[in-house]
Order: C-alpha cells, then structure tokens, then sequence
C-alpha cells in the first residue's frame, strides 16, 4: 500500500491505495472511532490480488494528526468524496466499521449514486427512528465517563469490550496505545458527538445502492446488536450474524467475514 496525504484547512489526511488497475472495482475501508488503517490488514491481505484498494487514517486518528477536532460527520463523508474524486475512485464499494458505516451513510445523504455497493461491520443506521432520546443525549455526553477512568484501564477495556480473540484485542489495544488519555478523550467524545449531531438532524440517510449488514454476535458495544437487528428487519437489507464475533468482528473472524464480503461482491 502506498501512503499518501490529502491536506485540509483543519489538518493533514493520511491514507493508502494497492496497486491500480483501470480493470477492478475499488473497495474503500474506512475504520471505526479511535481505530486506524490496521484495522482492516486481514482483509487487505485477503482482497489486494483481486480489487483496488483504499484504506484511511480517518481526520484526528492515526497518521492523520494533529487535526483540529471540529468538524461534523457531513465534513469528514465530504473530505472522503473529495479524495475519492483526486484518486479516480469511482462508484466503489464502501466497507465501513462502525463509525466508518456511518460516514458511508453521511456519503450517500450527500451522492445518492455515488457507490456501487455498501457492507456495513457493526455499524448501525443513521436514521432518526431508530434511537431513543436519552441515548442521543448519552453519546453527546461521554468525556466525562472516560474522564474519570485511569488511561491503563480504558485501553484495556477498551481492546477488551471491542474484540473476542486474542488478535482482534492486541491489534485494538496497539491502535488505542498510540494516544495519550487526553487524545483518546477528546477524539471518542468528539465522535460520538457528530454522531448524536448527525442522527438529529433528522435526514432521510436512504440506502442508495445493494447493501449487506455483518454484525458480530458478542458485539457488546453500545445498543449495535439491537440496531442491527432492527435495521435489517425494517430496511429489508440481509444481515450476516458473525458467531463468536465482538465488534470488530472482521478482526475477530477475518476468514468468514471476508468470505461474506466475497460472496457480496461476486
């Protein structure tokens, strides 16, 4: 993968591309919250022969900082169009974690016809309706309850409620390790903030193009199994259930949730 940097008023982007043929559909990573490109290794080992690729370091995470925290979900999905367009990635498939689910929705808010498919990794809709009131107003209020843990015990948890397996908690755990507190505190909250932000705004956050939901079984992260489950029931979207599976489950099971992007893409 060769790195490359897309430069903004707010900071620099950092991000990497495989070898590109005219010929292959692009397959556009994009990480979770406080996560960076290694996040998705297994499958760029497993998808690097057969599509181009694309993974970042998402505004304020990883390679990409410094970068002033201050911006909304709207900003950081129109950042990603913009690298799309100086990279000629056209129509590819979105493979989004967690947050990086919701910067594809926020993406497709803004162009409708932009992608050629969507897999959504235990991420969750962008819809208004599917959210309680109070759990709006718990996401736009997490600095304080992060505030008060001692740092050793939120990257242990945190690598701990993310990942089932050994694999998936190291590479967690090397990710969050490469904050201070102070820098995990502000980038999680500022996340979960435009989340709750973007969720009020109250859009239509249509699914424009096929779409396949994957959610790890164990996935103890917030409400994301009750989301998921809801989603697919009421969009009609299909829905993979990944068993043994936490939040990320494509660290946790990387050979099955690879061969369910597969099967999608075929």
């Amino acid at each position: 993968m060769i790195e490359k940097v897309f430069n903004t008023q707010k900071g620099a982007i950092h991000y990497r591309t495989g070898i590109v043929s005219g010929e292959r559909t692009w397959l556009v990573f994009l990480p979770g919250l406080t996560a960076d490109h290694r996040l998705f290794e297994k499958q760029i080992e497993e998808f690097k022969d057969d599509y181009n690729l694309f993974v970042w370091d998402a505004p304020g995470h990883g390679s990409s900082r410094p970068f002033e925290l201050n911006f909304s979900l709207a900003d950081k999905a129109e950042w990603l169009y913009s690298i799309m367009i100086q990279e000629g990635i056209l129509k590819p498939v979105i493979i989004g974690q967690s947050m990086g689910g919701y910067v594809a929705q926020a993406l497709m808010e803004r162009y409708p016809d932009c992608l050629k498919g969507f897999v959504s990794i235990d991420s969750a809709p962008l819809k208004r309706k599917y959210m309680k009131k109070w759990e709006i107003y718990m996401l736009k209020n997490t600095k304080f309850i992060y505030g008060i843990y001692p740092w050793s015990l939120l990257k242990k948890y945190g690598a701990k409620g993310c990942a089932e397996t050994e694999y998936g908690r190291q590479l967690m755990y090397a990710m969050l390790d490469t904050y201070t507190k102070r820098e995990y505190c502000e980038l999680a909250s500022h996340g979960f903030r435009i989340l709750a932000e973007a969720i009020e705004a109250d859009l239509a956050y249509e699914i424009s193009c096929p779409a396949l939901l994957i959610c790890g079984e164990k996935d103890k992260a917030g409400f994301t199994k009750r989301y998921n489950a809801a989603w697919a029931n009421q969009s009609g979207l299909p829905i993979r259930w990944i068993p043994g599976a936490g939040h990320n489950s494509n660290t946790d099971k990387p050979e099955l949730v690879n061969s369910v992007i597969r099967e999608f893409l075929r």
